[in-house]
């Protein structure tokens, strides 16, 4: 069973509880004395709670409770303790609750045993992120990449649904029962499953890789967009391809809500210096990402660590955009995409009078909405691509149009001038690009 969507035809949305738990290693400091605090330690508990709800909102929840659970030690059967347990119980008959959500990873055992103490449906945030992935996927790769998260999820749950049965062992125990016999039924399904799922990824994967391979061959860098979600990263997207885009061309899916994007989208655009490069919008980060949705993702995050330069766009509006920061770094860290050269970015200064004091001298302040800042931006990524170039001499047969605009397109061309049948030309181009003109 699966919470509701948004989409579906049902009357009355499903009215949810959400229950943020703020277990006793993530406790909020407010004084950090690390100079790389985790987003555990810059977010509040009612930040977190606020978050919580915003994504059980997003699939349509009618959210009648919420509340911050705070622990005083960590219990391994229903993660929050008995007395609270009793508490949220009273709390789900009162106000006929369909919903639990609880914002924690649970065990299988620990959200089994609380669907019993509170006789509601609990959900973990791990299962509340992958809900809200599956009714986001749109494109065929999309919503592959997400029925593979389920299924690993799934995989480690099964004995939820067969508990009752597990007693059922006849005869000396040396063969199991209808319990343990449909656990192997139904695992054996969602493994076949999986491995089924995996071989239509390779196929997309394959795609992508000649896609890529393309792009390769005509030298152009990837500059990838990445940040939280909602910071903005499919509007700044828009902002930056406008200027070069064609009546066909396919804007990204832009709207005030989490998770708006999945399916990675890439334009080519030209800078000012007339080089060109792809712009790639990719799927919003969240903390606590579900490990299970970095795995099903990992062919669209491998897209980010290909980059030449990353973009990391920040919510400037946000109270919460420097936890927001720390936990997309703890993503880029995780898929090894830390090192690529990265460019601050401060989106939404439209909405704010001040920078918040982390972004105030490191990052580009810019407007993806109403385009200010978005030209100084253009120039920046034309000025990181331009680092470790050399200027060359070039002669290129007048009749040879394909590596004339090659070299327009992959390097700054500073002189031009035609000598008979052949072109003489003085080009900016990056070492790695020379083997092109030799």
């Amino acid at each position: 069973m699966t919470i509701q969507p948004t989409h579906d035809t049902k009357p009355q949305p499903q009215r949810a509880v959400v229950l943020h738990i703020e277990q006793p290693n993530s406790r909020y400091e407010g004084a950090r004395a690390k100079p790389a605090p985790s987003s555990l330690e810059l977010r509040k508990p009612e930040e977190r709670l606020a978050e919580a709800v915003n994504l059980a909102s997003a699939l349509g929840l009618n959210i009648v409770h919420k509340d911050i659970a705070v622990l005083k030690k960590y219990h391994p059967k229903t993660l929050m303790g008995v007395g609270r347990a009793e508490e949220l119980a009273e709390i789900v008959e009162a106000k006929d609750i369909d919903v639990v959500i609880v914002n924690a990873i649970l065990t299988p055992s620990q959200q089994r045993n609380l669907e019993v103490a509170v006789d509601a449906k609990v959900v973990d945030r791990t299962n509340l992120i992958l809900e809200i992935f599956a009714d986001r996927a749109q494109t065929k790769a999309g919503k592959l990449q997400v029925e593979l998260a389920q299924q690993l999820y799934q995989r480690g749950r099964l004995v939820r649904a067969w508990t009752h049965l597990e007693r059922q062992r006849g005869g000396l125990g040396k063969t199991g029962g209808p319990g343990e016999r449909q656990i192997e039924l139904d695992r054996r399904m969602i493994i076949d499953r999986i491995q089924y799922i995996k071989g239509k990824l390779t196929e997309v994967e394959k795609e992508r890789d000649l896609q890529r391979k393309s792009r390769e061959r005509q030298g152009l860098p990837v500059v990838s967009l990445v940040g939280y979600t909602n910071a903005g990263k499919s509007t700044l997207f828009n902002a930056l391809v406008s200027g070069d885009r064609g009546a066909e061309t396919e804007d990204a899916f832009v709207k005030d809500m989490l998770f708006a994007t999945l399916d990675p989208l890439m334009r080519k655009i030209k800078l000012p210096s007339g080089k060109e490069c792809i712009i790639s919008d990719t799927v919003g980060f969240v903390s606590d990402l579900p490990h299970e949705l970095v795995k099903a993702f990992a062919s669209t995050l491998e897209e980010v660590t290909l980059s030449s330069i990353i973009l990391h766009v920040h919510d400037s509006a946000s109270v919460e955009s420097e936890a927001q920061g720390a936990d997309v770094r703890d993503v880029l860290l995780s898929i090894e995409a830390n090192e690529i050269p990265t460019i601050s970015v401060a989106n939404k200064i439209d909405m704010v009078k001040d920078l918040p004091a982390f972004l105030e001298h490191d990052a580009m302040a810019i407007s993806a909405l109403t385009g200010e800042g978005i030209q100084n931006l253009l120039e920046e990524i034309d000025m990181y691509l331009a680092k470790d170039e050399v200027t060359v001499n070039v002669e290129v047969p007048a009749a040879d149009g394909k590596k004339l605009a090659w070299l327009h397109a992959n390097g700054q061309v500073l002189k031009q001038e035609m000598e008979g049948e052949t072109w003489h030309i003085s080009v900016r181009l990056k070492e790695k690009d020379l083997y092109h003109v030799q």
